[in-house]
């Protein structure tokens, strides 16, 4: 993510999409074809989980294709390096939300403002605030709240991967830099934001060593430095904010990471970083990194999309 022509690129794509407010694009290595066909028993689309009317507060809602009285709910996050507002119609919808519905979980895909709404960290404020609304909106849905988990690629998996780390904590200060990670968005603000497990697909998990890779350097305007509207040798602090690496704690929920040995985009190393970390700190977690896997690209294979129900299974049936 730290490529100067990666960063351009990004910034040329990041217009398009805040122009298309039915639409964006799913993350690097992301992208997906239109229309994917979902078997499904019921679908909710734009629903508001703010209770505002802003279009980057709505998710779409994917119920399984056997019905019954309630299921347990992933929350799957779109890519899009926190650029998009609007990437909830093609967060991977083909490979992992279809794996999910399959394996009979509720799933959950939200909108959250971009990098150009709203800085640092306004996008955790979203996700902890979908998290609510699923348990506050759970009978009308039919959500098991007893199992909630985030998912997500790329950006999307910094997010699910970070609501994951900081999960119980709202507010803490990190070096110098004093984070609100709670906010008080939307009508659920008694319903916990906890999530039970989170699976990171090629997720920037450590904003301060984006270059850990070999051959990746830092270029001007990263991605995150435009979603702290700053610059790490700057302000080091609030990059750790922003790094769901900085929160790894014993108390953590369940983390399965997937990364591809090939990713130029997102250097598998932060993948390795985190797995590492967590198994420090005894968190339960598991990691695949694949030989030729890319951002994106070559990640979704059956194996992989079984590993991740596997592990969510596990997780929910406590074995």
């Amino acid at each position: 993510m730290k490529k100067t022509l990666l960063s351009t690129v990004m910034l040329c794509m990041a217009s398009l999409v805040m122009a298309q407010p039915g639409g964006g694009f799913g993350g690097f290595g992301g992208f997906q074809r239109p229309q994917v066909k979902l078997e499904t028993s019921q679908e909710w689309k734009d629903v508001n989980y703010a209770g505002d009317d802003q279009a980057y507060h709505t998710c779409d809602i994917y119920l399984p294709k056997e019905e019954k009285s309630s299921y347990p709910v992933v929350i799957h996050i779109y890519g899009s390096a926190w650029f998009s507002n609007s990437g909830k119609s093609q967060a991977d919808l083909g490979t992992i939300v279809n794996a999910l519905l399959k394996a009979g979980y509720a799933v959950v895909c939200p909108n959250h403002r971009s990098s150009m709404d709203a800085k640092w960290p306004a996008q955790i404020h979203d996700i902890r605030a979908v998290i609510r609304f699923v348990r506050g909106e759970a009978k009308k849905y039919k959500f098991d709240p007893s199992f909630v988990a985030t998912s997500g690629f790329s950006s999307g998996g910094h997010l699910a991967s970070t609501a994951a780390t900081t999960s119980g904590l709202k507010q803490t200060k990190v070096g110098t830099y004093d984070i609100d990670l709670e906010g008080t968005l939307g009508c659920y603000a008694n319903e916990s934001s906890s999530v039970n497990a989170a699976c990171d697909w090629s997720g920037p998990v450590d904003l301060t060593a984006m270059d850990c890779g070999e051959g990746m350097k830092m270029g001007e305007n990263s991605p995150e430095d435009m979603l702290l509207n700053s610059k790490l040798d700057k302000e080091p602090d609030k990059y750790r904010s922003l790094s769901a690496t900085y929160y790894v704690n014993k108390n953590n929920p369940p983390i399965i990471i997937f990364h591809g040995e090939k990713d130029n985009v997102v250097p598998c190393c932060q993948g390795k970083m985190f797995y590492e970390k967590l198994v420090a700190a005894g968190v339960k977690t598991e990691a695949t990194f694949v030989p030729e896997g890319g951002h994106g690209m070559g990640m979704y294979d059956e194996a992989n999309l079984q590993k991740m129900v596997n592990f969510l299974n596990a997780v929910r049936t406590g074995k």
